[in-house]
């Protein structure tokens, strides 16, 4: 794999061998961060489970406490004042069945989360191939069913990221933008490690977190110290 200057400078400044503090991991991630645009700095959490377990499954949702730094799209599938209620807390499309059948039409997917009402589920059940491999199939779990779809619209807008185990046991998830600074970084990943923990299977045995990893959309992974993370 070709690796552009800018990278191979990065690369300079981080042992691969070494384990970091994870002030010290962000601070060198932000020093690794050159590109022109606002690079996404993200979290890689290999952990101690099989996912192919269901009572080893490792999967939430939490709002980051300042944000991922991206403007969430979100499509609301409610009906009449649950509709409205979408269309109050900022939801970018509302519908029902005319967008339901212009998902199925139109192959559409300018958005970037659906959020929807449990009496719902029965016509997006139909979608489940098409929405499932993209991560869009709304899910009780991740908040994306509920009630109270205001809510769920609001924190999304704000911030709110899922995290879940791909089928090599990592979580991807990203915890802001090279612009937010050190602070702002630390208290993102904080929120999104404790929630990790805190999700940890009973079945679950042996070490938990295995290895976790930090990364510029552009540079060079640099590895945490997991044995201090819990």
């Amino acid at each position: 794999m070709f690796k552009g200057k800018k990278y191979k400078e990065s690369a300079k400044l981080i042992e691969s061998s070494k384990l970091y503090d994870t002030a010290e991991a962000i601070d060198l991630v932000l020093k690794t961060a050159k590109s022109k645009f606002d690079e996404t700095i993200e979290l890689h959490v290999r952990l101690g489970v099989d996912s192919r377990h269901a009572d080893q499954q490792v999967r939430g949702a939490i709002v980051l406490p300042n944000g991922t730094g991206k403007t969430v799209r979100v499509l609301a599938i409610a009906k009449d004042d649950k509709a409205d209620e979408a269309r109050a807390a900022g939801a970018d499309y509302v519908g029902d069945q005319d967008m339901i059948e212009k998902i199925q039409r139109e192959n559409w997917f300018d958005y970037d989360v659906i959020i929807t009402t449990p009496n719902m589920m029965g016509l997006l059940g139909r979608l489940g191939r098409v929405l499932g491999p993209k991560g869009l199939m709304p899910n009780p779990k991740s908040g994306t069913v509920t009630m109270d779809i205001g809510r769920a619209i609001k924190e999304a807008k704000a911030g709110k990221i899922e995290y879940r185990l791909d089928k090599t046991n990592i979580i991807h998830c990203p915890i802001g933008k090279a612009s937010f600074g050190q602070q702002k970084l630390e208290e993102n990943f904080s929120t999104l490690m404790e929630a990790i923990i805190k999700a940890k299977p009973a079945a679950a045995k042996g070490q938990y977190i295995k290895s976790c990893v930090i990364a510029s959309t552009m540079g060079p992974g640099i590895k945490i110290n997991a044995a201090r993370l819990g």
